[in-house]
C-alpha cells in the first residue's frame, strides 16, 4: 500500500478529517456535507463505508479520538541506551520484554542507538524498570523525559483535495465547560472503550454508549469535554503514516541555550511538518542536545530538506555549529505496542470515597 493506491475520495478523507470530525449522533452526515461544499460528491453512507474501507486496507490505523495519555494519568518517558552491535538483538529482546516498554526504535547514533518509550502508572516505577534494564542488559540508560511540550500534532497530509486539511466540525454538538480532578469509574471506562477507536458506522458514539451501557448525549458530552480539557487531543481518522508513504523519519536534537530554548522551541514546533517537539534534560558527557524535532518525509531528499528547514530556523535564533545538532534517522522498529491505558487510567480513576488512589496496586 502506498498512496498511489488512493483515489479522490481517499485523499479528500485522509485530509480532510485528521481532526475535528464532529461529535454528534450522526456525525457522518455534516462530514459528507462538508466535502459535497468543497466539491467531493459523497452522502454519509458512502463517506462511512470509505472510512471504513481504508481501516480495512491499512491506510488508517484506526477513527476515533486520539488520547493524550499524559492527561489520563501515570506517566511516560523517553530513554536511550548503547547497545554493541554484538549484543544489539539479544539488549533489545531484554528490553521489549519489560511490558512497560512501549515502543522501541534503532536509531542510526554512533552510541546512543536503541530508543524506547516506558510508560507507567506511577512515575516510581520508572527508577525500577531502568534499574532492571540496566542490570540485565550491563548497560546504562539515559532518562529523558520531557520537561516541556511545543507540539504534538502528528498529522499526515496527500496530494489531492481539501490538501490543507482545513475541515474543522469541532464546534457542532455539546459545548461543555472543562473540569478538573481524577476520572470517574465511568469516564474510565469510556477512555478503554475508545483507546482504540470507535465503532465505524453512522452512529458511533451511540454504539459506543450502547457497549457501556450508557446514554449517548453523556458520551457525546464527555467526549467533547475531555477534548477542551486535553484528555483527546482531536477526533477524526488516525492515518497509517507508512501506507501514505512517510517511509523516513528523523529526530533532529539541537543544543539550545537554555536562555533561548522559550523562543527556539515555539519557532520549530511552528513548522508544520514538525510532529513532535520537546525539551528534554542532557546528559553531559554523553548527550548535550535539549531540543527534540520530529520530522517526517516520503523520501530521503524530502526528509533532508525538511531537516534543513528546522536547521535554518533554529540559526535564526541562536548559533548553530555542526557539533550543536544531530538527526538520527529511525532504521528498525524493535517494538510497538501502544501506551498501555488500562493501569494509567486506573491510578487516576477516583474511589468510592471520591479520590484518586495514592498507588496504582490499590
Amino acid at each position: 500500500m502506498t498512496d498511489a493506491d488512493l483515489d479522490a475520495l481517499d485523499r479528500a478523507v485522509v485530509n480532510a478529517f485528521q481532526g475535528g470530525f464532529p461529535v454528534v449522533e450522526r456525525p457522518f452526515e455534516p462530514a459528507a456535507e462538508a466535502l459535497r461544499s468543497r466539491g467531493i460528491d459523497v452522502d454519509a453512507a458512502g463517506l462511512c463505508e470509505r472510512v471504513a474501507d481504508l481501516d480495512e486496507r491499512g491506510v488508517l490505523t484506526r477513527f476515533g479520538a486520539l488520547i493524550n495519555a499524559e492527561e489520563i494519568g501515570g506517566n511516560a518517558t523517553l530513554v536511550a541506551l548503547h547497545a554493541p552491535e554484538e549484543r544489539y538483538e539479544e539488549i533489545a529482546e531484554q528490553v521489549n520484554a519489560h511490558r512497560e516498554v512501549a515502543h522501541n526504535y534503532e536509531r542510526d547514533h554512533p552510541h546512543l542507538n536503541m530508543w524506547f518509550v516506558v510508560s507507567v502508572a506511577d512515575e516510581a516505577e520508572i527508577d525500577r524498570v531502568l534499574a532492571e534494564i540496566e542490570e540485565e542488559t550491563g548497560q546504562q540508560t539515559y532518562n529523558l523525559p520531557k520537561e516541556r511540550e511545543f507540539r504534538v500534532e502528528a498529522k499526515f497530509h496527500v496530494d489531492g483535495p481539501v490538501e490543507d486539511g482545513d475541515v474543522d466540525l469541532s464546534y457542532l454538538g455539546p459545548q461543555p465547560d472543562p473540569e478538573e480532578g481524577p476520572l470517574t469509574p465511568r469516564e474510565r471506562d469510556l477512555v478503554l472503550a475508545i483507546q482504540d477507536g470507535f465503532p465505524i458506522t453512522e452512529t458511533p458514539y451511540a454504539d459506543v454508549a450502547a457497549d457501556l451501557g450508557v446514554e449517548v448525549e453523556w458520551v457525546l458530552e464527555t467526549v467533547r469535554r475531555f477534548n477542551a480539557e486535553g484528555k483527546i487531543r482531536r477526533v477524526g481518522v488516525i492515518p497509517n503514516h507508512y501506507a501514505l508513504g512517510y517511509s523516513e523519519n528523523g529526530m533532529t536534537v539541537w543544543d539550545v541555550p537554555d536562555d533561548a530554548i522559550d523562543d527556539v522551541g515555539p519557532a520549530v514546533a511552528a513548522l508544520p511538518f514538525v510532529t513532535h517537539c520537546y525539551r528534554r534534560p542532557r546528559h553531559p558527557g554523553v548527550w548535550p542536545y535539549n531540543l527534540f524535532g520530529m520530522v517526517h518525509g516520503r523520501s530521503e531528499e524530502e526528509c533532508a530538506e525538511r531537516v534543513e528547514t528546522v536547521r535554518e530556523t533554529v540559526a535564526e535564533h541562536v548559533d548553530v555549529p555542526d557539533d550543536g545538532w544531530d538527526t538520527l534517522f529511525s532504521t528498525r522498529i524493535l517494538k510497538k505496542t501502544g501506551i498501555r491505558l488500562d493501569e494509567r487510567a486506573a491510578a487516576n480513576t477516583e474511589t468510592e470515597a471520591g479520590a484518586a488512589p495514592t498507588d496504582a496496586t490499590e
